[in-house]
């Protein structure tokens, strides 16, 4: 049996407000929420004064890498990073190898997760340009959503074909969920840059290279194939003032078309490709300081609806190479909510808000069952966060297989000291409890 768990004086972050109370786990489940809870018996009982206590994030956009390319990290090291982080779910990419474009490929993910993931965990289908008849037949309850890839990507996942995207968004059993970047537009601007500096363009054209203009032409062409077709659409890591025109403000229930941004745009600008350099090199491109005010200016209004890590990990091997030679991506699960406090501390974000973007719409959007909230009878999947606790970056185990963080060097004004999923510890104090095992997420369609 699980032990029960008695977490006494927190301020419980949760559904727009903030509340000092306690919260009694058992079962795996929220029991009680109440003011007063000290009297109860637990088996573990855990005095959260002077911190905060929300719900689990919910990290609708990773890449840990299984099968195929686990030297950079597997399930079991991700999501180790994952928990460490304060995320208890995560919903995993399916740009793996083989690639998660058919039923076979997505059932050996399940069981993979199964045996080894820390957090909770489901798995995008990947549509191509020729697995149409596939997509059409996704079980919605064995998926969070179809990812595609419109405009850029690497191997065979790339969907350009005009017809295959009009029946994927005509026909999809599911939300749509689309990396959109224009693949010709990226391809002159790469020939342009290649003629003016050979192999070593200096990594702060990464922007001009990965544009705004890409982004914009493909973002366009999603929203318009959504709104003809009547599809789910979720638009995945928005990179640019100009793009947040396509969507409206306001509640993301009554939405069909929603926006997701990404804790590093919200964090790193062009300016630190400077001193960073490849550790920031990721697609769509980390851009101007004028587009990261305005992704923050998006997620205050409501123009964007969650926010996201696309945790993406590389070798340093491989990212201390040449700008062409150097892989896309960053790490970024550990550290994704420390980061994103930042914008709490210096004022930008509330806490409710963040619990918002990052836990309560992402439930809402997917339709996530009993997670997502502090609500009694729901899964125990929480994080306590010390405010007043800095995180010293390069003092820390980096949990990720890769071994680095983006973040390194930099004291982050916040700790993630406990997170719980399904109502056991899963790191406590900078320690990950080596048997946590999260479970599959189940879906309300």
């Amino acid at each position: 049996m699980t032990a029960s768990i008695l977490i006494l004086n927190a301020r419980v972050v949760n559904e727009g407000a903030i509340s000092t109370g306690d919260v009694m786990i058992r079962n795996g489940r929220i029991d009680v929420v109440a003011p007063d809870l000290s009297a109860r018996e637990a088996d573990i009982r855990i005095d959260a004064a002077g911190k905060a206590l929300l719900p689990g994030l919910i990290d609708d956009q990773v890449h840990f890498r299984e099968p195929g390319l686990t030297h950079k990290g597997d399930i079991a090291t991700e999501s180790q990073a994952a928990v460490a982080g304060g995320i208890t779910s995560f919903m995993e990419m399916p740009n793996t190898l083989p690639t998660t474009t058919d039923a076979a490929a997505l059932e050996d993910k399940l069981a993979r997760a199964a045996r080894t993931a820390c957090a909770n965990y489901a798995f995008y289908f990947g549509a191509t340009n020729t697995n149409l008849e596939a997509v059409k037949a996704v079980d919605p309850q064995r998926t969070c959503g179809i990812k595609v890839f419109m405009g850029a990507s690497t191997g065979d996942m790339l969907v350009d074909d005009p017809a295959v995207l009009e029946g994927i968004f005509a026909h999809a059993p599911v939300l749509v969920a689309t990396h959109c970047e224009d693949t010709p537009t990226i391809m002159r601007n790469e020939s342009v840059f290649r003629e003016r500096f050979g192999e070593d363009v200096p990594f702060r054209h990464h922007p001009e290279i990965r544009s705004r203009e890409a982004c914009m032409k493909s973002s366009s062409l999603a929203v318009a194939l959504a709104r003809r077709r009547g599809t789910r659409l979720h638009v995945l890591h928005l990179t640019t003032a100009d793009e947040l025109a396509l969507f409206d403000a306001g509640p993301a229930a009554a939405k069909q078309i929603t926006a997701e941004v990404c804790v590093h745009h919200l964090f790193f600008a062009r300016p630190d490709y400077d001193t960073r350099g490849a550790d920031i090199k990721c697609n769509p491109a980390v851009k101007e300081t004028s587009d990261r005010e305005a992704l923050v200016r998006a997620v205050i209004e409501g123009r964007i609806d969650v926010i996201a890590t696309d945790h993406a990990p590389h070798t340093r091997q491989e990212k201390n190479q040449s700008y062409f030679k150097a892989p896309s991506g960053l790490p970024l699960v550990q550290h994704a909510l420390p980061a994103l406090l930042e914008r709490y501390h210096d004022g930008s974000f509330s806490l409710p808000l963040i619990v918002e973007k990052t836990s309560h719409t992402v439930a809402r959007l997917f339709g996530v069952r009993e997670r997502g909230f502090i609500r009694e009878g729901y899964w125990a999947d929480l994080v306590l966060v010390d405010l007043d606790r800095p995180t010293a970056v390069s003092d820390q185990r980096i949990w990720s297989k890769c071994g680095w963080s983006p973040f390194e060097g930099l004291m982050l004004r916040s700790t993630v000291d406990t997170t719980i999923v399904n109502g056991r510890i899963a790191y406590r104090h900078g320690r990950v409890v080596p048997d946590c095992r999260g479970q599959a997420l189940t879906f309300d369609r």
